[in-house]
């Protein structure tokens, strides 16, 4: 866990986050994990910081949810990342609403069956960067002072002033946040992915169904806390209690629903729910994963979002294999390709030819093979072939056939996590592999492993960190080696034990888990000009407000991505009635010369400058509060006399998945109601009659009940269980009345 944690501490992107934007860490989930690593992070990062940590609060919040880690038997460090991160993306997680354009318009699999000399070169990804390209961006990352790093990720002791500008700027966004009568609804043109999606599976990929941003990196402690700027040149103090009319300073903001209604079409969009959380946007990738039948040449396509790339290590065959040249990495009828295992320049093919006829002179048990990080993601990326027990199932010729798989990253995430497959289970037992994988501490290079018709992207990484493990399959120990962002330099985290290290220790280590980041010098460049501008303060007429979360993204990521302040406005570009009360923990007001600045690099928006709180979410929230009460009551009214009823004539059965949702929903828990009544996992049929599954987790109710949600929810099918009536003879019946009779006589 001290491995795990100290990873993810050193991950700027993420550990800024919760340094800057603390108040957004809300969750009515238990057991509250985010709230425990904030908590975490801000006693690791503060500048009066204790001698030592004990996350308690964190520790057990996760032993309550994942009984695994329960005691203090050994377990996996991955196992434990992968568990930490779930957790704080699912308590973290907002919704974001998509427009999908209607399916007619997106890409399928028949246009790739017909067009295949395009499907062919989207996936011939084989062109690697020059070696000039690549000692280019090598130093990205690096040029920070310390003066400055330290005032960014530090938590200054002398607070005194930025609490007196949060206390000033909160003051005034309250006084700003005014209920408006009339409406305003932006009308979002956004677009989602154009790709069919095909239920296949893909061995080789953890996928997390997540909605991610495009992402970027950078380190501003001027943007850091609340600015306090001129507060009375040129701003009127009569605020507006509406929203901004339509052609006013954002082209986005309708007048009226009516001309948001036509401009989209329901024949042509629908919206459909998304979810993103800063775990998300961090960690998040996609993956292009393509299966050929080798039969009809008919290849289908796809997306997978995967959070950490798990590599096999190659033996020798294997690395024989990758490192010839032809060995194929592509569509089987592709035409020429060159490998995505290339050598950079002739100086570098040099090497590589000595090196190998070195190993090759000594014998293999003395030296063993040299692997490099480079071999590993070649052989996850190389082309798999389906046969014998694993042949594919095409879908045009419904008959198992021989087939190949490969796959290409569309987009690589803002930090990069890498796990080496160190063990191999064989029936009852675990071996570990404990062959040395080299890998860089700068200019890790994927373009070999970039689809070729993905989007203009950073693909040069730098090393963060590394859990190295020690000891046997079955118990071992973990240490990390992180990069501190502060000075640049590397510790060695053992336990309680921190030591500083040098940098061929860090490239002598067993890597077991690696996170890279994205390594940009251009970003750099972009936050101190903003920087510069900031120290101008020129008097601005206008003041903007931004949300927090994307400029954090503006501070830490290579890529940020375009201005994002959806995650404090609602859809009708209002503040949303449950987020007015925190509103200063999710936006800052910035001075004209830097939101135009910001706006003309990056795009997106809105561009916001009038804070109120929406009115048709007011009125959507009060219908919805009066509906959870209205339905709430009738059930338990319903139920309670359906447990007094002695003996029911019919028994109806829900399934207890869907009722658990709409009880959160009822209860506030929820803000969206549940779908449709869902009882297709508890029934089954059986000569054509509706009966209950054996073992399923479902519920009784009256029919009374079953009637009420139906009304509302629909759905089904209808599951009835009637109980069976026992037979009983009139004679004997009238003879137990007549002994009652006597027996009271006497």
């Amino acid at each position: 866990m001290n491995a795990a944690l100290q990873a993810l501490s050193n991950c700027p992107p993420l550990t800024q986050f919760f340094l800057d934007c603390g108040g957004l860490a809300r969750t009515d989930k238990k057991p509250a994990i985010c709230k425990s690593y904030l908590k975490l992070m801000t006693e690791l990062w503060h500048k009066s910081r204790p001698g030592f940590v004990v996350p308690t609060n964190l520790f057990q919040g996760i032993k309550t949810v994942n009984p695994t880690f329960r005691g203090y038997s050994q377990q996996d460090a991955q196992e434990f990342l992968r568990c930490l991160m779930d957790l704080l993306h699912e308590e973290l997680k907002e919704q974001v609403m998509e427009v999908e354009e209607d399916p007619q318009t997106t890409m399928t699999e028949e246009t790739v069956e017909e067009d295949k000399s395009q499907s062919d070169a989207d996936f011939q990804s084989c062109e690697s960067c020059s070696s000039s390209d690549k000692a280019e961006n090598e130093n990205g990352s690096r040029s920070f002072s310390e003066d400055n790093n330290e005032t960014t990720m530090l938590i200054q002791d002398d607070e005194n002033n930025s609490e007196m500008s949060k206390d000033w700027q909160k003051e005034k966004m309250c006084n700003k946040i005014i209920k408006a009568n009339s409406e305003g609804e932006l009308d979002r043109d956004s677009v989602s992915e154009t790709v069919d999606l095909n239920n296949q599976e893909t061995v080789k990929v953890q996928i997390h169904s997540r909605a991610s941003e495009y992402i970027t990196d950078v380190h501003l402690n001027e943007l850091s806390t609340s600015q306090t700027f001129p507060s009375g040149e040129g701003v009127n103090p009569r605020l507006s209690a509406s929203p901004p009319k339509s052609g006013s300073l954002w082209p986005g903001l309708a007048p009226t629903h009516k001309k948001a209604q036509s401009a989209s079409s329901p024949k042509r969009k629908k919206q459909h729910k998304k979810y993103r959380s800063v775990i998300s946007d961090i960690f998040d990738g996609t993956i292009i994963s393509s299966v050929q039948c080798l039969t009809c040449d008919r290849v289908s396509v796809t997306l997978e979002t995967f959070q950490d790339l798990s590599l096999p290590i190659p033996g020798k065959e294997d690395l024989a294999k990758l490192h010839s040249s032809s060995h194929p990495t592509s569509i089987v009828k592709a035409g020429s390709c060159g490998e995505a295992y290339a050598p950079q320049g002739w100086i570098a093919f040099f090497m590589e030819y000595v090196k190998r006829f070195v190993v090759s002179c000594v014998p293999s048990w003395f030296w063993g093979p040299i692997v490099t990080l480079q071999d590993c993601l070649a052989a996850f990326f190389a082309r798999d072939e389906l046969k014998g027990d694993n042949m594919y199932s095409c879908e045009k010729c419904k008959k198992l056939r021989n087939g190949v798989k490969f796959c290409k990253v569309q987009k690589f995430p803002e930090i990069l996590c890498i796990h080496l497959k160190r063990f191999r289970h064989e029936l009852m037992f675990s071996t570990k592999i404990s062959t040395h994988v080299s890998f860089p501490l700068e200019g890790l290079d994927l373009q070999p492993f970039l689809a070729k018709d993905s989007p203009a992207q950073i693909i040069t990484y730098d090393l963060l960190s590394v859990i190295c493990h020690h000891g046997t399959a079955s118990s071992g120990h973990y240490i990390a080696y992180c990069r501190n962002n502060l000075n640049n330099l590397w510790y060695e985290f053992d336990d309680q034990s921190v030591t500083e290290v040098s940098e061929s220790t860090v490239q002598n280590a067993e890597a077991y888990v690696l996170f890279y980041r994205k390594s940009s010098e251009e970003a750099q460049k972009e936050r101190r000009r903003i920087s510069n501008l900031l120290n101008i303060m020129e008097p601005s007429l206008l003041q903007f407000y931004i949300s927090r979360q994307w400029l954090n993204k503006f501070k830490t990521f290579a890529e940020p991505g375009p201005i994002s302040n959806n995650d404090f406005l609602c859809i009708h570009g209002g503040v949303p009635p449950r987020k007015a009360s925190y509103i200063e923990d999710l936006v800052l007001m910035l001075p004209q010369n830097i939101w135009d600045n910001l706006y003309s690099r990056y795009g997106g928006g809105p561009a916001v400058n009038h804070l109120y709180i929406c009115h048709t979410c007011q009125i959507e929230a009060e219908k919805i509060e009066k509906r959870r009460k209205i339905e709430l009551e009738i059930f338990i009214r319903l139920n309670r006399a359906f447990q007094e009823e002695d003996s029911p004539a019919t028994f109806y059965c829900i399934s207890m998945q869907w009722f658990r949702e709409w009880e959160s929903f009822v209860k506030g828990k929820d803000g969206d109601p549940p779908g449709p009544i869902d009882n297709t996992k508890i029934a089954v049929t059986k000569c054509g009659n509706v009966i209950l599954r054996q073992g399923a987790d479902s519920g009784q109710i009256s029919e009374e009940t079953w009637n009420f949600l139906q009304s509302i929810y629909g759905g089904g099918p209808e599951v009835i269980l009637r109980p069976p009536v026992v037979h009983v003879d009139p004679d004997v019946v009238q003879a137990e009345e007549k002994i009652e009779v006597e027996t009271r006589s006497l």
